[in-house]
C-alpha cells in the first residue's frame, strides 16, 4: 500500500490539487486557532491552508513522497508545518495535545481501533472533523477505496465517536473536484463533534 501511494505522489503535479478540501475549509476558517493534527494528509493541501490561517499544524502520512510534496507546498506559501512519516498505528503524539483533529479521506482497514487511537490526542473540548467516502461510493467511479470495508457509514462513525458531544454525522451527495482522483458525483460522510 505504501508503495502505491509513493508512486502516486511521485508525479510532479498535485494529484488531489493544492486547494484545501471544501468542507474542511468552510469549517475551520472562522474557528479559534490552536493546534491541529491532520492524519493521512497526503500532499499537504489542508495542512498548508490551516497554517495560512494561523493554526499550529502537525500532519502525517505513511508516504515519503507525500511529505516531500507537502513541505514543498508549505515553502511555496512561506509557511511552516510539522510533517512526519508513519501510519496511524505509529502515531505517537502527546495525549490531549490538539485543539482539532481533522480526518479528510483518511480511510484505513482498522477503522474503529484507529479512530479510538487518534481521539486520545484530542484535548477535552477539542473539535473533530471528518469527510470521507460513504459505503454508497462503492457504486460510483469518482474516487476512494474499492473495498466496501474501507468505506464508512453514519452508524460506523456514531459508534466510533460515541463519547463526543454535539456530534453531527450525515451523508450526502456532492460534486467532488479535488484533482484527478476525486472528481465527479460522490457519496460522502461528514462529521463534526466536540470531545
Amino acid at each position: 500500500m505504501k508503495e502505491m501511494w509513493d508512486a502516486r505522489y511521485l508525479d510532479q503535479k498535485y494529484v488531489y490539487g493544492k486547494a484545501p478540501n471544501a468542507f474542511f475549509k468552510d469549517k475551520i476558517k472562522d474557528l479559534t486557532k490552536g493546534k491541529i493534527l491532520l492524519p493521512a494528509e497526503g500532499e499537504g493541501r489542508n495542512a498548508v491552508y490551516a497554517a495560512g490561517l494561523g493554526w499550529d499544524v502537525s500532519a502525517f502520512d505513511f508516504s515519503d513522497q507525500a511529505r516531500v510534496k507537502a513541505l514543498d507546498l508549505a515553502r511555496e506559501n512561506n509557511l511552516k508545518i510539522e510533517y512526519k512519516v508513519h501510519d496511524i498505528e505509529g502515531a505517537d503524539y502527546e495525549k490531549d495535545a490538539f485543539d482539532m483533529l481533522a480526518l479528510v479521506y483518511a480511510h484505513n482497514s482498522n477503522r474503529k481501533d484507529n479512530h479510538r487511537r487518534l481521539l486520545k490526542f484530542l484535548k477535552p473540548g477539542g473539535m473533530l472533523l471528518i469527510e470521507a467516502f460513504s459505503k454508497a461510493q462503492i457504486e460510483l467511479n469518482t474516487g476512494g477505496p474499492k473495498s466496501i470495508d474501507m468505506l464508512f457509514s453514519v452508524e460506523d462513525l456514531k459508534d466510533d465517536f460515541s463519547e463526543l458531544t454535539e456530534l453531527k454525522v450525515w451523508e450526502e451527495q456532492i460534486d467532488l473536484n479535488e484533482g484527478e482522483f476525486h472528481k465527479g458525483q460522490s457519496a460522502v460522510i461528514r462529521l463534526f463533534g466536540i470531545k
